[in-house]
Parts: structure tokens; sequence; C-alpha cells
């Protein structure tokens, strides 16, 4: 299943000076790896899965607020289960290119610091605690707002993402090489596939490489060997079940793509430091 970056939102054509798309769709329709010229700032409203973005997979859930500079690749993979009352996910995302931050700091010179504290920046970022609230509200409500209107919205996310409260790197700028396509559909296959038994010689022969050198080239390039990966990954996608399904445990067990469940119990407690089923009442009241 291999995924070439495919790249999308070409403010020329739109005739618009950014793009805001508040979308209600179905898990799947959401668009596949991707980049652009442009930033984009994206706030999943509901919906949990997995983020690819640069050289960094993670899990990511609902409420999220993630600013990703031009050409950085990045796709989210959405949990089938994880959905609305109508079975839908809900994401905003608005995409501005460098041209208009550059004409805003010449048209408004009270910009200057905030657009080049903005364009310093090279990494994928999240935003938490107030300034993850300021950017929820400001992108919510300009649903609501006429195109004019949302200009003034727009500059005022400027200035919050130019001098948020903390953050976080969600990932890096990768360059265009055989390497990083590699890693990346390394990625996608163990998204698309991690229910099911995924061998080494699977995996090293998806990516068209010898067992032996695989695992150098996984270790090198992630620091971890591809199970330890695997196996988080794992643990990650069955936290999600947990806290977002009615499933037993021993259900979640084999839904996340383990075969025993005394095995899993030990892995999660290892990782987590806490049963499934403590991980799930802890967490699941809150």
């Amino acid at each position: 299943m291999k995924e070439n970056i495919k790249y999308s939102h070409n403010l020329e054509i739109t005739g618009a000076s950014f793009f805001y798309d508040h979308v209600h769709i179905n898990y799947e329709d959401q668009i596949s790896l991707h980049q652009q010229e442009s930033w984009e700032l994206s706030y999943v409203i509901t919906g949990r899965g997995t983020r690819v973005i640069g050289d960094l997979m993670e899990s990511f859930s609902e409420g999220e607020v993630i600013l990703i500079p031009p050409n950085i690749a990045h796709c989210w993979y959405f949990d089938a289960s994880i959905h609305d009352t109508e079975g839908k996910i809900e994401n905003i995302s608005i995409t501005f290119s460098n041209k208009l931050l550059e004409n805003c700091r010449s048209i408004f010179v009270e910009l200057t610091d905030t657009i080049r504290q903005i364009q310093e920046n090279s990494n994928a970022i999240s935003f938490s605690m107030e300034t993850l609230s300021e950017i929820q509200q400001i992108m919510l409500s300009m649903s609501k707002e006429t195109t004019a209107e949302r200009i003034v919205s727009f500059i005022r996310l400027l200035n919050i993402i130019a001098n948020p409260h903390t953050t976080n790197i969600v990932g890096h700028p990768t360059r265009e090489d055989k390497k990083t396509k590699k890693i990346q559909s390394i990625y996608l296959y163990v998204m698309n596939n991690y229910q099911h038994n995924i061998t080494l010689e699977k995996i090293a022969q998806f990516v068209g490489m010898e067992k032996s050198s695989f695992c150098v080239f996984f270790k090198k390039m992630t620091n971890k060997s591809f199970f330890t990966f695997l196996t988080e990954y794992r643990i990650d996608s069955s936290c999600q079940m947990l806290l977002e399904t009615n499933k037993s445990i021993s259900e979640v067990c084999i839904a996340s793509g383990f075969r025993d469940v005394p095995y899993y119990n030990r892995i999660f407690k290892k990782i987590k430091h806490i049963t499934p089923g403590e991980y799930r009442k802890r967490y699941r009241t809150k």
C-alpha cells in the first residue's frame, strides 16, 4: 500500500488570501499523506487516531490544534470506531501562504515581530493550555463569520500562534529523499495493518530490503527497533479503544493486534505502569 505524497490547496487558484475549511465527513474521506507550500493550522473537533507529520508518527485525540510549516508531509488517520452520533469526524483547517504573511508585514508594520516569530518556526507544533483554548474558540467562531470578518479573526490567530504559552514539537522538516519516503511508507503500512500479524519478513519485503538491513535502517532512523515501535503503537491504539469503546479487555487485546491476553496485560503495564482495566477506570471518568 505504498502511497505517494499528494499536494493540495493552491491558494492562488482559490482566489482567497487564506483557505478556511470546516469539514464534517466520514473518517475515510480525510485526505491522505499530503503537503503544500502553505502553512496549515489544523483543529480536530471530533475523532481520534494516528497522525504522521514529517518524521514523527503519534496518536492524536479530539481537541488538538497543530501548526504545520510549508512543505512538511502530513496526514491524519482516524479510527473508524471513534465518531459523532452521525458516524462522522469533524475538523477545521486554515491554510495560508508565506506571501500572505509578507504582505501583512508590509502593510501592517505592527505585525512585523509577529510574522517574524511565525516564520522562524520550522517544526510542526501543537498548542496547549490557554493558547489551545483561545485558538479553538476563534477557529470555531470563524465558521459563522463572513469572509470579511474572518480576516480580523485570522490576524488574532497570527498573534496568538506567534506568542504561545506552551508548545510541543510534533514533526520536523524532512528532505525529500529515499530514506524519508521509506520510513513514511513503513508508518503507513503499520497504521493500516497493525491489527494483523506483521512479521519481519513481511515488513522487510514491503520496503524491498533484506531483514538484517531493514532492522539496521529502522533503528538508525527512529532510535528504536521495529518491534518496539510496533508494540508501542499497538498499546497506544488499545488505549483509545479502552477510552472510546465498550469492548472488553480481551476484545481490545485482539483488536489492537495482540494475540495473548496475559501478554497484552503484561506489556501494557510495563509501558503505561498500570493495567488496562485501571487505565480505563482512571482516564475514562475524566
